[in-house]
C-alpha cells in the first residue's frame, strides 16, 4: 500500500504545529483541504490519526505514521544533497529524545555542527527515553540504556559526571554531624520530576540504604542548580554546571570522593542510518569532548 505524501505532509504539519489552520498556513493551502487529507488517509488506514483538540493531537498510529512522514523527508533531503547539490540545500526535520541536563552541558555542542537538518526535540529522562524510540516517535534518543531496541543501533557515548551538592548553610543545618543515613533520610532532596532516581541512586551508592527524604519537584536543570544555591535542597548536578561554585565555595559536595557517572548511549533507526550520519558523527564528537569516557566508549550494539 502506497501512501500520498501530501495527506503525510498534511499529518506531520498538524502534529508539529497542533491544529488544521496552522498546518494548512505553513503548507500554503485551506484548511478545508488539510481535512480533507486527513480524512481520506484515516480513511485508508481504516483508525483515528488526530485527536480533534486543543491543541490536536496524533493518536498512537498517527504518531508513527508523523514521524514516518519526516524519515522520508530526511532519506530524500539526503538523496538529493548528494545527486543535485546544485538544487541547494533542503532543510529535513528530525525528533529527537533527549534527558534535560545533557541539552543543558553538551548536546548542543554537537547538534551545532550539522547543517541542514532541522531538529524537534523532547525531553525526558535518560532512563526513560527508549519508550519513544518503541512508540515510533522519534528517530534518535539519548539514553541511559545500553540494549538497543529492535530496529535500531546503539552507540556508547561515555557518562555524565554528576555531583551531589548543597549550600554550606544546608550542610550546617542538615549535616552538621556528617552525611549519615538519618540525616539523609530527613534533609530534603530536589528531584527533576517523578521519573528522577539519580538522588535516591547516590543514596544507595553512598550508604547501602535505601532512604525516602522528602522532595521538592524542580524540573528545570538551571533552577536546580540555583535552588541548590539558596539551601532549598540537595541534588545532583552535572559537575561542569557547578565546577565553579565548588570551586568558590558557594555549592558544597555532600561526598567530594563520590560523584555519579551516569553513562550515556545514541540509539537511532537502522534504517535511517545513512541519512543520520552527519549527526551521529557530531554526537560522537561532542560527546568525546565532553563525557567522561570510558574504555568501552562507542561500542555499537545492535538489535
Amino acid at each position: 500500500m502506497s501512501l500520498d505524501p501530501n495527506q503525510l505532509a498534511a499529518l506531520s504539519a498538524i502534529v508539529r504545529y497542533g491544529s488544521f489552520d496552522a498546518a494548512a498556513a505553513h503548507l500554503n493551502v485551506t484548511p478545508s483541504a488539510i481535512s480533507q487529507r486527513i480524512r481520506s488517509l484515516e480513511d485508508r488506514m481504516g483508525t483515528a490519526l488526530i485527536y480533534r483538540g486543543h491543541p490536536c493531537t496524533a493518536t498512537e498510529a498517527g504518531t508513527r505514521l508523523a514521524r514516518h512522514a519526516e524519515d522520508v523527508a530526511l532519506m530524500q533531503a539526503h538523496v538529493l544533497r548528494d545527486i543535485a547539490p546544485a538544487a541547494g540545500p533542503s532543510a529535513a526535520r528530525i525528533r529527537i529524545a533527549v534527558n534535560a541536563d545533557s541539552l543543558a552541558t553538551w548536546f548542543v555542542h554537537g547538534l551545532s555542527q550539522v547543517d541542514d537538518m532541522l531538529f524537534e526535540l523532547v525531553i525526558d529522562d535518560q532512563d526513560h527515553s527508549t519508550d519513544w524510540l518503541l512508540r515510533g516517535a522519534v528517530s534518535a534518543a539519548l539514553t541511559g540504556q545500553a540494549k538497543a531496541v529492535s530496529g535500531c543501533n546503539s552507540v556508547t557515548l561515555g557518562a555524565l559526571r554528576y555531583v551531589a551538592t548543597a549550600s554550606p548553610d544546608y550542610m550546617s543545618r542538615w549535616f552538621a554531624d556528617g552525611v549519615t543515613p538519618d540525616a539523609l533520610a530527613r534533609a530534603p532532596i530536589m528531584t527533576f520530576n517523578a521519573k528522577d532516581a539519580l538522588q535516591h541512586r547516590w543514596i544507595t551508592h553512598a550508604t547501602g540504604q535505601k532512604l525516602s527524604p522528602p522532595a521538592h519537584h524542580i524540573p528545570s536543570t538551571h533552577a536546580f542548580v540555583d535552588a541548590a544555591l539558596a539551601g532549598i535542597g540537595w541534588g545532583m548536578n552535572p559537575l561542569s554546571l557547578v565546577a565553579h561554585h565548588l570551586e568558590r565555595g558557594t555549592l558544597v559536595a555532600l561526598g567530594p570522593d563520590r560523584p555519579l557517572d551516569v553513562p550515556l548511549y545514541w540509539q537511532t533507526s537502522r534504517l535511517m542510518s545513512s541519512a543520520l550520519e552527519p549527526l551521529n558523527r557530531a554526537t560522537r564528537d561532542a560527546a568525546r569532548r565532553h563525557l567522561v569516557q570510558t574504555p568501552h566508549e562507542n561500542v555499537m550494539q545492535k538489535k
